[in-house]
């Protein structure tokens, strides 16, 4: 029986390279998103908005009508406001959280009843803004570092299950998140070739560079004994000193 794998955010550029990683090393995948992937992502699709309880209550029904045991939650699915903290609204504010860092607690407490037995993983997509961030992101960066310590919670709580629960932390990543934030600049292209210019690797990141790690922590086989930790992916920035 193949493994099941459920992906929200599976429109969005890392949830959709993360389908199609784990279609392509065997996993049956159910993808969850406000809008269907243009490209037709790996596996089932359940339209829903996790920005709401109905979406919420709309995509864990769907999934557990199914009857299969579950191996695999990853949760991709964020949003993100960009305005300073003075003047981003309290609607702004609660749906990022709603999207952010509600909508994955709640789906995990749907799912996990559903997760096959003795075992199975949740890999929760963070950012490297819950370490370190910038102006005009207050809502973001709440979520983010929410979400960093719900994965911990969440790991001491399920592993008793014998359920994995880890984080991981993309830094810039090619995805229309991205691509708008370069664009509010005003110079998009040397706004990109900074950001080139300050990671160590030299370049911006690729969904399949996520969606790799996402994988290997999402497999019992290569990652049994990883559980309530944080794995940053970001080309090395967050390792570089800002007083150089």
């Amino acid at each position: 029986m193949p493994k099941v794998a459920v992906v929200t955010g599976a429109a969005g550029a890392i949830g959709s390279a993360t389908a199609d990683e784990l279609a392509r090393a065997g996993w049956q995948v159910i993808g969850i998103d406000v809008r269907r992937p243009a490209d037709g992502a790996a596996g089932e699709f359940i339209e829903a908005d996790l920005g709401a309880p109905a979406g919420v209550d709309r995509a864990a029904s769907a999934v557990e009508r199914r009857g299969e045991p579950l191996s695999c939650l990853v949760q991709c699915a964020a949003i993100q406001v960009t305005k300073p903290m003075l003047e981003t609204s309290d609607d702004e504010w609660e749906r990022v959280l709603r999207v952010n860092v509600t909508a994955p607690f709640q789906l995990a407490r749907r799912l996990v009843p559903h997760m096959r037995d003795g075992g199975g993983s949740i890999v929760n997509v963070s950012s490297v803004h819950a370490r370190a961030t910038s102006p005009g992101m207050a809502a973001y960066v709440t979520s983010k570092g929410a979400l960093s310590a719900l994965t911990r919670a969440m790991a001491l709580e399920l592993a008793p299950r014998g359920i994995r629960v880890n984080a991981v932390l993309p830094g810039a990543v090619e995805s229309d998140m991205l691509r708008a934030g370069i664009a509010r600049s005003g110079d998009a292209p040397r706004a990109r070739d900074r950001l080139v210019a300050s990671t160590p690797l030299g370049r911006i990141g690729s969904p399949a560079d996520i969606a790799s790690l996402i994988v290997f922590l999402a497999e019992d086989e290569r990652a049994a004994f990883i559980t309530g930790q944080e794995f940053v992916a970001d080309g090395g920035v967050l390792a570089r000193l800002a007083s150089e």
